[in-house]
This record gives structure tokens, sequence and C-alpha cells, in this order.
């Protein structure tokens, strides 16, 4: 694990570390929570070179950020992503587990390797991360945990076992979690996006985009700006009596 500290003194606000910050949605939301005063980790595994145009956008628009590279598949990878941030800044106020991985392939075709690093990039690294920021919120008497979701674990996904799989267990992590850590005024909420115009989505998106605009009453895609600013609201303080909720940003794909 490899970070870029970007020069930037500790900041006078809340400090926000999102993970699979280089595009899509990640992008998005490091951008909204740099815009609502949050100085914001944009965290990236290989991506280095999206992941700078993410931070400079936000340095341009009077923003602090930095930059931490890591693979959070692995047991010990978030631990040091944590750390470094808190090392640089001081504190972690927010936190929005966001990277996520989905490979095709269906169930008796998927190989032990696809079903363990789909669950542990989705999965495993919101826990990790968890585990890792938690010590840092209570100490500084205030948290925010969004972790990203998806519509996938509520209607399942054909060829995507592994990624439905993830997704639904990371709802009921948030579930728990929200009991375990509410004494102590930790809010945690998940953002269940649909079907959002990103790269993900437009490599498995080839015949099917007239289907998948029928199957949604708004007729259209979500941008990942309407993600973020789900997330930006839970991670306020007017959603400070808001903890333990999967809020749908679908387009009413998925309904209640």
């Amino acid at each position: 694990m490899a970070a870029v500290n970007r020069g930037i003194d500790v900041p006078p606000g809340k400090v926000a570390l999102v993970t699979g910050a280089s595009r899509g949605i990640g992008a998005a939301i490091a951008l909204r929570l740099a815009a609502d005063g949050f100085a914001v980790a944009v965290h990236y595994q290989t991506s280095g070179s999206a992941a700078a145009q993410v931070a400079e956008q936000i340095e341009r628009s009077g923003g602090q950020t930095m930059l931490v590279q890591g693979d959070v598949s692995g047991r010990g990878g978030m631990e040091p992503i944590v750390t470094e941030v808190a090392a640089k800044w001081g504190r972690i106020d927010v936190f929005v587990p966001n990277a996520g991985i989905m490979v095709d392939a269906e169930i008796a075709h998927t190989t032990d390797e696809q079903w363990e690093r789909v669950l542990a990039t989705n999965l495993d690294s919101a826990f990790y991360g968890c585990r890792s920021v938690i010590p840092h919120m209570i100490a500084g008497g205030f948290g925010r945990i969004v972790a990203i979701s998806s519509q996938a674990a509520l209607t399942g996904s054909g060829g995507h076992a592994h990624y439905a799989a993830a997704k639904a267990g990371l709802l009921g992590f948030v579930y728990s979690l929200a009991k375990e850590l509410g004494p102590s005024g930790i809010t945690v909420n998940a953002v269940s996006p649909g079907r959002i115009d990103t790269d993900m989505l437009a490599a498995r998106s080839e015949g099917r985009m007239e289907e998948w605009l029928a199957q949604t009453p708004l007729r259209r895609l979500g941008r990942p700006d309407e993600v973020a600013h789900a997330v930006a609201f839970l991670a306020s303080d007017e959603a400070s009596y808001i903890t333990g909720l999967n809020l749908h940003v679908n387009g009413g794909l998925v309904m209640g």
C-alpha cells in the first residue's frame, strides 16, 4: 500500500474517506462531499491518473484532498489506508465504503477465486474499513458511515450471484452496525443504486438498454451525482436521526 499526500494542512472541518473514488459513483461522492466542505481522501487501487483528476478538480474548487492507494480486498488492506488518512488530518468523520467489482459468471461456472475476490472487495473491505474507522469516530464524537449497496441485493442478478450476495450481506452488516453504534451517536446507513450510467453498467448494456429502461418507471438511467446527493444527505447534520436505512436511488426500479 502506498499513499500520496498533497501537502494539505489539517482541515478545520470534517474529514471523509471514500473508497473506490477514482471514477463513477465513487468520484461523484468525493466531489459532492468536497463541495459540502469535507476534506476528502480519494482512494483508488489501480486508476491513479483518474484519481488524480478527481483530486485536482476538488482542489480547483477550493477543497482539500489527498490521494490514498491500496488494495482493499485483502485482510490487511484497509487499516493502513485509514491510518494514513488519520495521521494526515487527525480525524475521520465520514466513511463511504464504495469500492466494488462485478464479474460476469453464472453460479455453475463461478470459480473459487471469483467468488472470494468479489466478496472480499464488495463486503469484506467494508467490514475491515469500518472496524478501523470506528475508534476515530468515537474519539472525535461524530461519525457517519454510508455504505454503497445495490438493488441487486434485493432482486438478485443472473450471472452475478456473488455480487448480489455481497451487496445483500452489506445490508445486514449495516443494520447490525447501526444497532451497535447508535449509543455512540454514530449513524450507519446504506445507499442502493439502481442502474446508474457508469462504466460498469455500460460494459453490460449491449442489447439490454431498452429492457432496462422499460423496467424503470422514470424511463432513464440514473446519474452518479444523483447517488452522491443521497450519500451527502446521510453524511450531513440534517440526517442525524436517521440510522439503519437503505435508501434506494433507482428511478423506481425497486420500491418500498
